[in-house]
């Protein structure tokens, strides 16, 4: 294998591992829903895996669009940036919106009546003995809200990792580094949301159980929070 491709393949693999591994956003919204949700494994990694590739493909169609056009490196990575900042938001102001819908639902839900001695008697913590699954309707609003956050969201490494060789080594070489890319990006991702998957164990934690998806829509809010702050 050519030396030039090898340092290419190496570089993007590498980034990719970096950039997933350290942006809490390409795992922590993934696990705090499903955990929240009652989602399965495999329903959580099968949302992940699309975002995944929808957060990749987005930044390689602005990619091959500045490739096409000619359009300067930095031009397109300042494009990428603005994008960044408004997913990050999008993700702030998701996760608020979630988190409140989440509290104002279970206040709803935190009263309850019956009949005992012929009185009616009102309680105020009425704790359900098992977990409802979220309404399919919600669950679809959730999963697509998540999927156009990352479509939006940043993928920056990539750019000059693909018009770098696009400039001296031909298509072949672009669709080797952004496979290289793709994969490892969405392969670290569905590693990430495993390990944290099982390592969370609401069900011994029954506070937190009970405010899982206030807790959830706080957290995504969290990592929009982060990415402005500390630009991972």
């Amino acid at each position: 294998m050519d030396t030039t491709l090898t340092v290419l393949l190496g570089s993007a693999i590498g980034v990719a591992f970096v950039h997933t591994l350290i942006g809490i956003d390409h795992s922590l919204p993934f696990v705090v829903l499903g955990k929240a949700n009652g989602w399965s494994l495999r329903k959580t990694l099968g949302l992940t895996t699309v975002c995944g590739i929808g957060h990749v493909l987005s930044s390689v169609v602005l990619g091959l669009l500045g490739i096409g056009l000619g359009t300067a490196v930095a031009s397109l990575e300042v494009i990428e940036a603005s994008r960044g900042t408004l997913a990050a938001w999008t993700l702030i102001v998701f996760g608020l919106v979630y988190a409140g819908w989440a509290f104002a639902r279970r206040r709803r839900g935190t009263r309850h009546a019956h009949q005992h001695d012929g009185l009616v008697h009102s309680h105020a913590d009425a704790r359900p003995t098992h977990r409802h699954s979220t309404p399919s309707a919600t669950a679809a609003i959730t999963a697509w809200s998540l999927f156009i956050i990352f479509v939006l969201g940043p993928c920056e490494p990539l750019i000059p990792l693909l018009m770098i060789p696009a400039a001296a080594m031909g298509t072949g070489v672009v669709v080797l580094v952004t496979v290289a890319f793709g994969v490892v990006t969405v392969a670290t991702m569905l590693g990430l949301v495993t390990l944290a998957y099982y390592g969370l164990r609401l069900q011994r934690m029954h506070w937190l159980e009970q405010h899982a998806q206030v807790m959830a829509g706080l957290a995504i809010a969290a990592s929009g929070v982060a990415i402005r702050v500390l630009g991972i």
